[in-house]
């Protein structure tokens, strides 16, 4: 019986328009009047995914989301973090540089702060472009200190020209990092480890939750592991191919209300697989 449902917001439960559709809404709040915990499992901070949360009414005690990609677990009705993990300053340091190699910007996020970093003057991050509630500020390199919290860095630039870079990146990077692209244009570095099924893992253990009593839903590389990790891993009809091969179930796509359709099916009317 799955008691917790982890899902994905682009490509995943928003359309392409980035709403929520009216049925996806209905089956969700169903699913949390039923007592199975909707969890949003999202690479964005708590910031950016609050207009989500107040519609579907996910902002009570005992609400919770999964950010960061794995690295926060935080409670939906106050932010307090319960599971944390993040980018020590040295890693800050070491990202810099190979965004300067790159001659790529690198957006660092602090808590619900993106600091801008003057990594490159030729090629500007579109980062704030792509979720204007977030909250971008120039900040220099040297204000950098240890007592700061960093979440994760990110470098956002056109595809063409970031898939070129991206070929350049060395190998000890994906060996240090977890170096996931999130969309097409947006690429991501996390610490060793830290993925939405380490958020999700950490989320369950705290709730009595079984893996096997987890369903994750998803489309892109970094829900993979999400996939993976869960009880009822669901792939998107839209997903990535490595994504679908990974699934148990692949289910319409984010146009068509895919996460109505397979919580209906597999959840709400306790279908099988």
């Amino acid at each position: 019986m799955i008691k917790l449902i982890a899902i994905d917001l682009d490509g995943t439960l928003l359309n392409n328009e980035k709403k929520i559709s009216e049925r996806n809404k209905t089956v969700l709040k169903k699913a949390k009047a039923a007592g199975i915990k909707i969890v949003i499992c999202t690479g964005r901070p708590l910031r950016a995914i609050r207009p989500y949360l107040e519609e579907l009414d996910l902002k009570d005690a005992g609400d919770y989301s999964i950010t960061f990609n794995g690295g926060l677990v935080q409670k939906n009705d106050t932010g307090e973090v319960m599971e944390k993990a993040a980018l020590q300053l040295a890693d800050v340091h070491n990202l810099i540089g190979l965004a300067k190699e790159l001659d790529l910007s690198l957006d660092v996020l602090s808590d619900e702060i993106v600091l801008n970093l003057p990594t490159s003057n030729n090629h500007l991050s579109i980062y704030g472009s792509l979720n204007p509630l977030l909250d971008c500020r120039p900040f220099m390199i040297e204000e950098l200190t240890e007592d700061l919290l960093y979440n994760k860095a990110v470098i956002a630039y056109d595809q063409e020209f970031l898939d070129e870079q991206i070929k350049k990146i060395p190998a000890v990077f994906r060996e240090n990092y977890e170096v996931i692209k999130t969309r097409n244009n947006l690429l991501e570095f996390m610490p060793k480890g830290i993925t939405k099924a380490y958020g999700i893992s950490l989320l369950a253990k705290d709730l009595g939750i079984k893996q096997e009593e987890v369903m994750g839903i998803g489309d892109e590389e970094n829900d993979l592991p999400m996939i993976e990790y869960a009880g009822i891993g669901v792939a998107m009809e839209n997903a990535i191919d490595l994504v679908k091969s990974a699934a148990d179930i692949v289910t319409l796509s984010n146009e068509a209300d895919g996460v109505a359709q397979v919580i209906e099916n597999y959840v709400l009317n306790q279908g099988g697989i």
